[in-house]
């Protein structure tokens, strides 16, 4: 976080109820993006706002540092943005030029989606616990590869 700027200066509200919206000192920013820096080595450390237009205008290192209103809406907003699915199902997986084309269906309905990178980006959270992230960060978590039906598990075994 740059020095000028203390977490606890920073003041995140939402106005109108579906915007962030940012004050720091004398300027304010009407359109905030939380972004993780590094989600996948330093997760929930090291939290990018940016503006409208996608540029930085802070880094937080740790979401404690932020006053208790503003980290709920931090808080709010990264629900909002990094949903995670749960897949029920993997329909197809396909590799192509080092994507993985994903079709799945999910608790919250049929999904595609792409990953790259899958030393990266697909993380073993336990020994049958796994998680996909998609280019656009979104997260598809499988709980327990082991209950998945037996055409899904091929894929998964396959492709990893």
């Amino acid at each position: 976080m740059s020095e000028q700027i203390r977490p606890n200066e920073l003041k995140l509200f939402y106005c109108p109820k579906d915007r962030l919206r940012l004050t720091v000192s004398d300027r304010s920013y009407l359109t905030v993006k939380p972004a993780w820096a590094s989600p996948l080595s330093h997760p929930n450390r090291y939290l990018a706002l940016l503006n409208g237009k996608g540029e930085e205008i802070v880094m937080i290192d740790d979401l404690s540092q932020l006053a208790a209103e503003s980290r709920a809406a931090i808080e709010h907003e990264l629900h909002r943005r990094y949903l995670t699915a749960t897949v029920t199902r993997i329909e197809s997986a396909k590799v192509e030029f080092g994507a993985t084309y994903w079709h799945v269906d999910t608790d919250r309905g049929e999904r595609d989606f792409v990953t790259q990178s899958l030393q990266e980006n697909v993380q073993w959270l336990g020994d049958r616990h796994l998680l996909l992230i998609d280019v656009d960060g979104n997260r598809f978590d499988i709980p327990d590869v082991s209950s998945l039906d037996e055409k899904s598990r091929k894929i998964v075994e396959r492709i990893l």
